[in-house]
């Protein structure tokens, strides 16, 4: 299939190549192209059709690359931008940006190989660039309102530290559970920039003073989130963690209510958030249910991963991409096609299974090949977008 990329009347963007110029250009499009062969990968492996290679022979290398490969990536080309706009100071650019970007290709690289320590070894330094990255113009302009985000990914590199350390058995601990709790870590960050970026995006587009936010609501939504992390950190009875996964759940769907999400079933690039939050309710809710074995555990995780994670890094990555390449804040068949995969991907993984048990490993599958076609079309729409200079002519 040609996808094609639609540029402004009378415009023709530059084809000077500009992958290095700003952190969201490489980690998005590495990402994106990693999302869209690794899931399959897994799938394959899932379905017996590999042997036990190292990469694919364990259920938490899947988990650890979608969180610390993925969703990682993503996260740290997001600061990178929104920190220097944040601060009007630089952040990585140039080779230095492209040496950060290359111990994250290392680290996936070398877990597919038998040295995954070394993969460790790029994880961390990777965790620990990104955190002195974002950590030098945040601290140099004073903007202590987001020094919470120098913490967030010194501890996700903390974590990745200690998964590798406790699959090499030099910590007993098991290493899923450090997979939990960066889990944990991005379902709070989520929290936090969705309730600062959702309904001012949606408020400011539609210009509707009834899209909502409520102190209590807030405080509610993120100081549950809080506790379910810690109560992960102390290992916490199920029964506590169930209850405040309902709390929560409550909190979160109370949250998006006030956002008037149905007022953007006709603005794509603002639907595709809501609908991916959408599954942070939807997680808590089974995650509190999960311990009275009415449902799996594993579908209350992958409601997090694929419609929570996946749908909102996916928004938020065509969104920022367009605006920070000057491009109007509009998408099209390209970037629709992809949000309509994404969310019938978590659909397939979480919903069908929950109704139709008997169903599941095919519903697996097709969530796979779903995940993939969605990313495939985001790779390949923004290639040219992230690799070419400014449609508009500006740096950046």
């Amino acid at each position: 299939m040609t996808v094609h990329v639609p540029t402004e009347p009378g415009s023709q963007p530059s084809r000077q190549f500009a992958l290095w110029n700003l952190g969201f250009r490489p980690f998005y499009l590495f990402a994106g192209i990693f999302a869209a062969l690794s899931v399959p990968l897994w799938a394959v492996r899932f379905a017996g059709w590999l042997g036990e290679w190292v990469y694919a022979s364990e259920s938490g290398w899947h988990a650890h690359e979608m969180i610390f490969g993925y969703a990682f990536a993503v996260i740290v080309g997001f600061l990178f931008t929104a920190v220097r706009n944040w601060t009007a100071r630089p952040t990585p650019a140039g080779p230095v940006l492209a040496a950060i970007a290359g111990l994250w290709v290392s680290a996936r690289i070398l877990a597919f190989t038998p040295w995954t320590g070394l993969a460790g070894v790029a994880d961390v330094a990777f965790a620990a660039a990104a955190a002195v990255g974002i950590g030098i113009p945040l601290v140099g302009a004073g903007n202590r309102r987001n020094y919470f985000f120098i913490v967030l990914l010194a501890l996700f590199g903390t974590l990745n530290l200690l998964f590798h350390l406790a699959r090499g058995s030099i910590i007993d601990v098991h290493a899923a559970y450090f997979n939990q709790l960066a889990l944990d870590l991005i379902l709070f960050g989520m929290s936090v920039m969705g309730g600062r970026v959702i309904p001012m995006f949606t408020a400011n587009a539609l210009s509707d003073p009834k899209v909502a936010r409520r102190r209590a609501v807030e405080l509610l939504a993120l100081g549950s989130v809080a506790a379910i992390f810690f109560g992960d950190v102390l290992d916490a009875p199920e029964a506590l963690l169930a209850a405040l996964a309902g709390v929560a759940a409550l909190a979160h769907a109370a949250r998006l209510a006030l956002w008037r999400p149905w007022i953007t079933l006709r603005h794509p690039i603002l639907w595709i958030l809501h609908a991916s939050y959408a599954w942070i309710p939807i997680h808590l809710a089974l995650r509190a249910l999960s311990p009275l074995e009415v449902v799996s555990g594993s579908l209350a995780t992958h409601a997090l991963t694929v419609g929570a994670i996946g749908g909102l890094t996916l928004g938020m990555m065509t969104r920022t991409a367009r605006g920070h390449t000057g491009r109007p804040l509009r998408v099209g068949a390209a970037e629709i096609t992809a949000y309509a995969l994404v969310q019938l991907a978590a659909v397939a993984r979480v919903l069908v299974p929950l109704a139709f048990p008997s169903l599941y490993f095919s519903a697996v599958g097709l969530s796979a090949l779903l995940w993939f076609l969605a990313f495939a079309l985001f790779a390949t729409a923004y290639w040219p977008i992230l690799t070419r200079a400014r449609a508009d002519g500006a740096p950046g």
